[in-house]
């Protein structure tokens, strides 16, 4: 896969975003399912999005004991989505657990990387709620590294931190970047932003968005923007 765009369907319902995705009108953009809509709807969501064509990001960020999350993995890789993801801060023997769960008994499996730091976590709340006292990039960079180690395909970090993980982890390592705002738009709970052109500049495989292109008055519109200005 190569540099896409994913716009994240946080919505309710299935019904809402079903009619979201009939506005593209024979477009299939890669989509993010997150917690909200997976809870709300369960697997189903993801296959009836799966059967209309378009590319999946899975977006529920397991966290827990390392037994657990294998076991969850091996649930998730039926599902026949293209990304999942897991928090890095559940450690490097979560992380080769989760990859086994995942890996489906023919050697396939979807991608597999790791959320370092959420792009809403400020250098302030990193420091005075979470108590880990270095500079951001460095924990995403020592995230990034152990997720390398344990074999997983990329990481989820902010833009700003794209092409460090690059150069530490390599180019075919993924950078997939939320917290992408266009220049003249609201950046709401997000910390650590760039614009679609600024993240292309700085090496993101991948860009996440969300309400700028869901709560656009023009949504195709909006999500033809992104790709232009990511991808071409």
């Amino acid at each position: 896969m190569g540099k896409d765009v994913i716009i994240a369907c946080d919505f309710p319902s299935a019904e809402k975003t079903l009619e979201f995705l009939d506005r593209f009108q024979g477009k299939k953009p890669f989509v993010k399912i997150g917690m909200e809509l997976f809870y709300g709807e369960g697997p189903s969501i993801v296959r009836k999005i799966n059967e209309r064509g378009h590319k999946i990001f899975l977006d529920l960020k397991l966290h827990d004991i390392p037994n657990t999350v294998r076991k969850t993995m091996a649930v998730l890789s039926g599902l026949n989505v293209d990304i999942c993801n897991l928090h890095a801060a559940g450690t490097f023997e979560m992380m080769r657990s989760a990859l086994e769960g995942l890996t489906r008994p023919d050697g396939t499996r979807p991608l597999l990387i790791a959320v370092t730091q959420l792009t809403s976590t400020s250098q302030e709340a990193l420091e005075q709620e979470i108590l880990i006292h270095a500079p951001m990039e460095d924990v995403v960079l020592s995230y990034a590294r152990n997720a390398r180690d344990a074999g997983l395909d990329g990481v989820v970090c902010s833009p700003l931190e794209a092409e460090r993980v690059h150069s530490v982890c390599g180019k075919d390592f993924l950078a997939v970047t939320p917290g992408v705002r266009f220049a003249d738009g609201d950046r709401g709970d997000q910390k650590r932003v760039m614009t679609p052109a600024q993240a292309k500049e700085i090496g993101s495989d991948y860009i996440v968005v969300g309400r700028p292109i869901t709560a656009a008055s023009d949504p195709v519109a909006a999500y033809e923007r992104c790709c232009a200005d990511f991808i071409d």
